[in-house]
């Protein structure tokens, strides 16, 4: 039987582990790496770049790149691409086959089956988009399981005979979630969840290209529009800012032009670490808001808390870090690397679908993160009025779960009922999420009152279906109609796929060249004008010997431009490790 892999899909990188022996493992991909940057490009050939050369692609052809669709998943929005629209489970389907290829690679066996982690508030939509894009690799999807759980996982795995009551932090590069959890006896068990789908790093790191614009009056939204290759090449330098000001106490960025280059001269800003913090307090307190009601909704004291775990690579903030200790006025945990520890949780998630004997004593709860009803309509003082939402599962509820609620037939002889499926917390429906829809027809005649039964089922990859009857009557319905186009019919799909198979990769044996390639391309800005005729001389002189496909010409020519990178104080072994959501 071939290997589960757990995979991580993230919003800024992405990576995937497997379990071996006694304990997962993470598999590295082409570059030996273990995080692969979830930024898709394309060269002029067609050839699909995946990782971190599509990385290096996006700070001087941005136009080229899509990056950050995790975001768009669960909706009907494409992203245009090499002169084709993507969806983003189309997109999300090209990183899931990168991390398949690398474990074949690894495993030297052909991989079919997966766990994918997804964030805790990802709703029905996006969690089917998500199963999608695994299917459009190649991969059937055994579970999607909540990262936060993931990383329970790895938690438990590690200390089994811990009796802890736990928090999860988790932001990534582009979610939020927390969660609150139990540990004992190896039985974790999830008590509440609470977060935001469109918070993380990506935000943090946008607020400080937003303040570094402004302060020269630049509007950041109109640059992003006008002047693209300028906020690209901001952009990476104030990711790489908010890494080092872990280390460091100030760090100097200096505004690009419009086209994108580096001139001598140009005016440059100093980020200190009070200005990170000042610049992104208003993230920080969006975090504030959901880490407290999953302790209202556990019962639970923030002092009652015995440990706090980092997930994420954005929880290296220095910012973040401050935030998290002094609300809970602990250290947080520091044992795993917070960028691993939720693809570990996938593994060992494998590992017990897979009945491993090496967790057979480890047993995992979860909770459904979110309260899901129906529209329903309300008598008023003699008047009907509609949009009020219903809850048939309250949020928190264990999973799986199956809840049944009665409603009733409004009017005489109605031979229609429309059932209108939200997400939310909010007594009205226009404040709710509308996720689905269901229309049971065929209605017997009869007076108004007639009873309605509906079934929602929330089970362990945390998609719900629902199914609706009428008393009166033996026929069933329970098909889901999502909002937009997530659900695929089997043909859909097989046409899907067979598009996606089309897509030419670039080789992964070469993809180390290609990385090196547009990292040179990009420092091309950031050298002196003395020196760069040298440098560019160097790298033509190694893209026509990749062009050429004799691996000797390709080697010397490698060499030749790592010599050149070095002259100019640019080591090639130390570009940016995107570790960093």
């Amino acid at each position: 039987m071939s290997h589960i892999i757990g995979i991580d899909l993230g919003t800024t990188n992405s990576l995937c582990g497997v379990f071996l022996g006694e304990k997962p493992r993470l598999i590295p991909n082409a570059l030996g790496r273990m995080l692969t940057p979830s930024v898709v490009g394309v060269l002029d050939d067609g050839q699909l770049l995946v990782g971190e050369a599509a990385r290096e692609l996006r700070v001087t052809q941005p136009q080229r790149c899509a990056s950050t669709f995790k975001r768009l998943m669960g909706s009907d929005a494409r992203v245009e691409l090499g002169g084709q629209a993507f969806t983003a489970p189309e997109l999300s389907s090209l990183v899931l086959k990168s991390l398949k290829h690398d474990a074949e690679k690894f495993l030297a066996e052909e991989v079919t089956d997966a766990v994918i982690t997804v964030p805790a508030y990802f709703n029905d939509n996006q969690r089917k988009a998500t199963k999608i894009a695994g299917e459009l690799a190649g991969l059937k999807v055994r579970r999607i399981i909540n990262e936060p759980t993931a990383a329970a996982l790895t938690y438990g795995f590690h200390d089994r005979a811990a009796e802890k009551k736990l928090i999860v932090v988790d932001l990534g590069g582009g979610t939020f979630d927390v969660t609150l959890m139990e540990v004992f006896e190896g039985t974790l068990e999830i008590i509440s969840t609470s977060g935001e789908s469109f918070l993380g790093g990506e935000d943090f790191t946008n607020r400080l290209v937003a303040e570094t614009l402004k302060g020269h009056g630049i509007n950041f939204e109109l640059a992003e529009l006008q002047q693209p290759l300028r906020v690209a090449r901001l952009r990476q330098q104030c990711e790489n800012a908010k890494r080092r000001l872990c280390d460091e106490t100030e760090v100097t960025v200096v505004l690009p032009n419009e086209d994108g280059t580096l001139a001598d001269g140009a005016p440059t800003v100093t980020i200190t670490r009070e200005s990170f913090a000042g610049a992104v307090k208003p993230l920080l307190d969006r975090i504030a808001g959901p880490i407290g009601k999953a302790l209202r909704d556990g019962r639970t004291e923030s002092a009652d808390v015995d440990d706090v775990i980092l997930v994420g690579g954005a929880t290296r903030m220095l910012p973040l870090v401050e935030f998290v200790r002094n609300y809970f006025g602990t250290e947080p945990e520091s044992t795993f690397n917070p960028d691993e520890v939720v693809c570990r949780g996938a593994a060992v998630q494998a590992a017990l679908i897979a009945d491993n004997r090496a967790v057979d004593d480890m047993v995992m709860t979860d909770v459904c993160p979110f309260t899901l009803g129906v529209n329903t309509a309300k008598d008023m003082g003699g008047q009907v009025r509609s949009g009020y939402f219903v809850p048939v599962i309250h949020r928190n509820t264990t999973i799986p779960v199956s809840k049944e609620h009665v409603f009733s037939t409004m009017v005489p002889n109605q031979r229609e009922v429309q059932v209108d499926v939200y997400q939310g917390e909010n007594r009205k429906v226009e404040n709710n999420l509308k996720i689905g829809e269901l229309r049971v027809t065929g209605v017997p005649p009869g007076p108004a009152g007639q009873d309605v039964f509906i079934r929602f089922t929330y089970d362990l990859n945390g998609i719900l279906e629902v199914e609706a009857y009428v008393g009166s009557s033996e026929k069933k319905f329970s098909t889901v109609v999502t909002q937009h186009a997530v659900d695929l019919t089997d043909t859909e799909l097989e046409e899907a796929v067979s598009r996606m198979q089309q897509l030419k990769y670039y080789p992964r044996e070469d993809m180390a060249n290609q990385r090196l390639l547009r990292y040179a391309e990009r420092m091309v800005g950031e050298v002196s004008p003395f020196q760069r005729e040298q440098f560019e001389d160097a790298i033509d002189m190694f893209e026509q010997a990749m062009n050429s496909g004799d691996r000797e010409t390709v080697e010397a020519a490698r060499d030749t431009l790592e010599q050149v990178l070095m002259l100019l104080g640019i080591d090639p072994d130390t570009q940016e490790d995107p570790s960093h959501e």
